[in-house]
């Protein structure tokens, strides 16, 4: 008899032959707060999908918009961008991305990966992102009560589309330029001569159409789908820094994880900013394609023009290196 209500026991709790499938399943709210929606939506649904299968539906994910979720769990109510990350402190949210010039406020560090030409390339990026350098930038949001699990790319190397050409250092001189809330971000132009107006993304359309600005810090895989094409006909393809966001959970939902899952979901995040880093990269080579079929001008500098820039910026190296940490930047680039 004992045997028999083991048995059931065993069963019930989903630990019968192996199977760890639990009754009341782990439920985590994951919002897309940013656009374009599809790039982040491949992350999310390849990270959803592993633990889900990994976990045998131990957890089991809700991904939304975040207008979604406003009408859903914020009484129809704005959340302002800025007041969004506060979501994922206070565990109304279990999970997102958000940009790391967002986390930046929570953790100075942060701001390092905004340097100009602070990446070699793609490779370099992922060496230091998954790197022990990475793991050291996601570690210090555990304070502000943040788990950083990965980094993706959010569109990767930033362009600058606009209605002027910029083919020198020179031509920032005067510049009206939309920037990131990333006071690394607002030094480096400003450095340039440019005069800088922090600004949302998808304010950029409204900015150049009021003339407020005449360019704006963005990526290819936002030029189209948020309408920059329309103000913009111009792309200057600066690459001067990456366009980084991070997969982030609350941390205190976090530790209340079983160790297990725990290991599952770092893996499964991992994977998931590999896929969304490589789509990233795909889409940014597709829209460029696709700017110049549709008449679309692109502007690079020349390498001596760009060497100049570069030797322009060093200033910000100087500045930041105390405020960021000369370790850390140093470890960056000999990476």
């Amino acid at each position: 008899m004992k045997s028999l209500f083991l048995a059931i026991f065993l069963i019930y709790s989903g630990t019968v032959f192996g199977a760890d499938k639990a009754v009341n399943p782990i439920k985590v709210k994951w919002v897309l707060a940013h656009e374009p929606i599809d790039l982040f939506k491949i992350a999310a649904d390849s990270f959803t999908k592993e633990v889900t299968a990994k976990t045998n539906g131990g957890v089991v994910f809700e991904v939304m918009s975040l207008p979604e979720y406003e009408a859903k769990y914020n009484n129809n109510k704005k959340i302002p961008h800025r007041h969004f990350v506060s979501k994922i402190q206070n565990n109304s949210i279990e999970m997102s991305q958000t940009y790391t010039t967002d986390l930046g406020r929570l953790s100075q560090p942060m701001y390092a990966l905004d340097l100009p030409y602070l990446f070699r390339d793609h490779a370099h990026a992922q060496k230091v992102l998954e790197g022990n350098v990475g793991e050291e930038l996601l570690a210090g949001l555990a304070s502000k009560n943040i788990r950083g699990l990965a980094f993706t790319y959010s569109g990767g190397y930033r362009i600058i589309p606009g209605v002027k050409k910029i083919t020198s250092v020179e031509d920032f001189k005067g510049l009206k330029i939309r920037t990131s809330l990333s006071p690394v971000a607002r030094d480096t132009f400003e450095l340039l001569g440019a005069k800088t107006y922090a600004m949302t993304l998808d304010e950029i359309d409204e900015g150049i159409r009021s003339g407020k600005i005449n360019e704006a810090e963005s990526t290819y895989a936002r030029y189209f789908p948020m309408g920059q094409n329309k103000v913009a006909n111009i792309v200057n393809e600066t690459h001067h820094s990456l366009f980084l966001t991070s997969i982030i959970m609350n941390e205190t939902f976090w530790k209340s994880l079983p160790e297990n899952y725990r290991v599952i979901m770092k893996e499964a995040a991992v994977n998931a900013a590999r896929l969304e880093r490589d789509h990233s990269v795909k889409v940014g080579v597709e829209t460029r394609e696709k700017c110049l079929k549709e008449g679309v001008e692109i502007v690079t500098m020349s390498k001596a023009e760009e060497a100049k820039m570069k030797a322009a910026l060093q200033p910000i190296y100087t500045k930041y290196s105390p405020i960021l940490g000369k370790d850390l930047i140093a470890s960056i680039i000999a990476q």
